[in-house]
This record gives C-alpha cells, sequence and structure tokens, in this order.
C-alpha cells in the first residue's frame, strides 16, 4: 500500500471515529441533555473503546486489508443507521433513559470505536520499509489530523449549514469509501458496500424534513389541551417548550400566561425593556406591544423555525444569538426584568446556569429594584436535594425570593421565583420564645 493511500484511509478512520463521538453526543441531548453526568461517562466509554480497538488492531498477524475493510463496512452500517435520528429515538422510545443509553452506547457507539480503532496499529503493518516509530508517528499525525478536522467541520459547518443528519450521512458515506480504497471489493462485498450506503442514505434522508440544529431537535405537533382551542405545541428536544391555540387573544402555556400576568399587571410593566434568557416559542412576547423585550438562545435557527411553523408570525423582540450566561457577563445595558427560561430537555438546565455566579450575572444585569423570574421544573413538594439546593442557591444571589409551585398536587410542576436586586437587608435571625422580637419587625415593616 502506498502511503499516500494508507494514510488517507487513517484520516477517514480519525475523522469518522471523532465524527461518531460528536453525533452521538448531539443525539443524546433531547433524551437525557448535556450535562457533565451525561457527556462525561459517554467521552470516557467512548475512549476505553478506541483503546481496546488499539489493542485488539496490534494483534492482527494477517489478512490486514481485509480486516480493515470489513471494520470499516461493519462501521458504516453502525454509524449511517445506529447513529441516525429515527434508530436513536427508537432506541429511548419507551426505555428507561439509563437502560436505554447503556444500549445505544453498548450497542452503537463503543462498537464503533473499536472497530474503528484497530486501524492505525493494523495499517502501520504495511510500512514495513520504515522504522516502527516513524511509521506509528506519522500514522497516528494524519488520525489525529482527521479527528481535528472532523470535530470541528462537523460540528461548526455541516450541522449548521444542514443539520445532524447531514453529519451521520457523511461520516458513513467516508466509512463505505474508505473500506473501497483498503482493499478493490469483490463483486459480492461492492454490493453489499452499495447496500450500506443506501441504507445510510435512506435513513438518514429522511431527517431532512425534521428542523434538527446543532443545538436541538424542533417539531411542531397538535396537542389536546382542555379549554384551549386547537392548541399546537413547539417541542424542543421532544418535550413541549411552548404552547399557543387559535383564541383570540391566544391561550399559551400556563407557566407563560402567568408569567405575562406578573409583567403585566401584578408589576404594571409599561415601556420596559425584559430580557428573557431561553426563547422557547418567543411566546412570552406575542402580540405585546406594551414592553420591549430581548431574547437570547444559544441557537441562531430558533426564531425562524418558531416563526415560520410555531407562531406562523414574525416574533416580537430583538433576537440575540448566544450564550445566555456570556450574555449577562458582557452585556452594558440594564433591564427592568431578566427571565430566566433556559432548558437543554424537559427538566434538564445546562450546569452553568444553576451556579450562584449565574444567578449573581443575572442579577447585575438588572436595574436597581428590577425582578427577575425564573421558571423552573422542580418535584411538586420543593422536597428533593435538587429543588432545595437550586432555590437556595438563587436566594444566595437574590436574598429570599418568592416561590410558586404551579401544580401542588403533581410530582413535577412549574415553579416560578420571583426575586428583585434591592438592597441587601440586615442579617435575619429565629424568633424563638425567650427573645421573640416578632412584634417590634412587624411594626417596623412597610
Amino acid at each position: 500500500m502506498s502511503p499516500r493511500l494508507l494514510f488517507t484511509i487513517v484520516f477517514i478512520e480519525g475523522y469518522c471515529s471523532l465524527g461518531a463521538e460528536i453525533v452521538a453526543l448531539r443525539r443524546l441531548i433531547p433524551h437525557i441533555g448535556s450535562s457533565i453526568v451525561v457527556t462525561a461517562p459517554t467521552i470516557g466509554l467512548f475512549l476505553l473503546a478506541l483503546a481496546l480497538g488499539y489493542h485488539s488492531g496490534s494483534r492482527v498477524a494477517a489478512d490486514y486489508r481485509a480486516v480493515v475493510a470489513r471494520n470499516f463496512l461493519i462501521s458504516a452500517l453502525l454509524m449511517g443507521g445506529g447513529l441516525a435520528g429515527g434508530s436513536v429515538n427508537a432506541i429511548f422510545a419507551g426505555t428507561q433513559a439509563g437502560l436505554a443509553y447503556l444500549i445505544f452506547i453498548g450497542a452503537i457507539l463503543c462498537p464503533l470505536a473499536w472497530l474503528l480503532g484497530q486501524t492505525v496499529p493494523i495499517l502501520t503493518n504495511l510500512m514495513l520499509a520504515q522504522r516502527s516509530g516513524e511509521a506509528a508517528g506519522r500514522a497516528l499525525y494524519w488520525s489525529t489530523l482527521g479527528s481535528f478536522l472532523g470535530s470541528v467541520t462537523l460540528s461548526l459547518v455541516v450541522m449548521q449549514l444542514l443539520g445532524v443528519w447531514a453529519a451521520v450521512l457523511l461520516g458513513a458515506l467516508m466509512l463505505v469509501a474508505g473500506a473501497a480504497l483498503v482493499q478493490r471489493p469483490p463483486p459480492q462485498a461492492a454490493a453489499l458496500l452499495a447496500g450500506v450506503a443506501a441504507l445510510s442514505v435512506a435513513a438518514n434522508l429522511g431527517d431532512r424534513q425534521r428542523a434538527d440544529t446543532a443545538y436541538a431537535d424542533y417539531a411542531v405537533e397538535p396537542v389536546l389541551r382542555e379549554g384551549m382551542q386547537a392548541p399546537r405545541a413547539f417541542r424542543v428536544n421532544n418535550q413541549v417548550a411552548s404552547l399557543i391555540d387559535d383564541s383570540e387573544p391566544p391561550l399559551y402555556a400556563r407557566y407563560v400566561q402567568h408569567l405575562r400576568r406578573i409583567l403585566l399587571e401584578d408589576l404594571g410593566f409599561r415601556q420596559r425593556e425584559i430580557l428573557v434568557l431561553g426563547a422557547g416559542g418567543f411566546t412570552l412576547s406575542h402580540r405585546e406591544p406594551l414592553n420591549r423585550y430581548t431574547y437570547v438562545d444559544i441557537d441562531p435557527a430558533i426564531r425562524a423555525i418558531a416563526e415560520r411553523d410555531f407562531l406562523r408570525e414574525p416574533a416580537r423582540g430583538e433576537f440575540v444569538a448566544t450564550d445566555a450566561r456570556r450574555f449577562v457577563i458582557e452585556t452594558t445595558r440594564r433591564y427592568d426584568a431578566v427571565v430566566v427560561d433556559v432548558y437543554s430537555s424537559r427538566s434538564s438546565i445546562p450546569g452553568h446556569l444553576v451556579t450562584r455566579e449565574f444567578w449573581r450575572d443575572t442579577r447585575q444585569a438588572l436595574k436597581p429594584g428590577g425582578v427577575m423570574l425564573a421558571n423552573l421544573i422542580l418535584d411538586g413538594r420543593l422536597a428533593g436535594s435538587y429543588a432545595r439546593n437550586l432555590l437556595a442557591t438563587i436566594d444566595s444571589a437574590y436574598g429570599r425570593c418568592a416561590v410558586e409551585v404551579l401544580a401542588k398536587s403533581a410530582p413535577v410542576s412549574n415553579v416560578i421565583v420571583t426575586c428583585f436586586a434591592g438592597e441587601p437587608g440586615e442579617a435575619v435571625r429565629v424568633y424563638v420564645d425567650e427573645r421573640n422580637l416578632a412584634d417590634i419587625d412587624s411594626a417596623r415593616s412597610p
């Protein structure tokens, strides 16, 4: 095998192996989110499978080309079929999330990494004219270069311009091409390669109709809601993010109507600046001309999708495509209200948007006396450790905040937290029988 051909094959291996990992992490977001407890084990298991592949490849002693060609063919099938949107959704449909995750990792991602990991140690056997260190170093160079370009081009170019389906299909077709390059396939093998390519195309071209971006899966579906006229749901990562119906005036999701009531009726906002972190379906400002809204969402495509498929009219307000925490840190504007409604899946808030530092950053974006409203999804009794700790974290940045559970009898509910950016009060004290200052404090209170 010529060095140019060998390094081309190794490049394809690196490009597709890391590309598969990037796609896998993206496919998991709608089902189990993107927190560190998801990404870290996924990356770790991928690297473990890759290491086992290196070890297995080092033990191959014959039929080098045939083994690599077979591995590429199976990997193309795993990538083109297993990483297609429909396949991943089928794994998680009706299956407990933890078990579905293990099936996805154990049956698709890790076998793919194991097979491709064998490529470099096997093909270095065909570089006998070079020193072993030189052969391994050059092969690893091209493999790592492929990994770098795969991670960058698939995430920043292909997924952004075309969608996740295009990244999956590109990787599968590159592996099919790699299998053909390693060893000229006989007619039966050529037919098999063509079949895998056709299957990959069929499994992924159908996803073109899905509004899938590098950040999220979107869909608009009719739903049944009591008291609403022909309601439709805006689904983000397989979860209902917003609702709207055909009534006049339209009705929205219960928590959105609650937020609108706080802003427009309880606080009487008129001609105010309102910052909304997490765009959802842009319903907070829908047909609301009294105030000025600025939406911040990490996905630059969400506004066009919401306007075209969900609102079916232009969204009101300014839109900024960036990370919510980055925006509140860098903005010099100050707002009368900040609404925090950031989710990567139904109940998963990105980890960097729950810390005390983030809540302090939102306070810095407020005008003196401004209000912060947060929509949280917590257990209805606020008894779990996540609910108690998250609410305590917000209080640590703002002081005592109001907490409203919208569905008190439900195991999981929208919880609206209302905080004001006022001056810090005096230290709290507990009333006890021996030194009860409640009457004095009550008399001093407004």
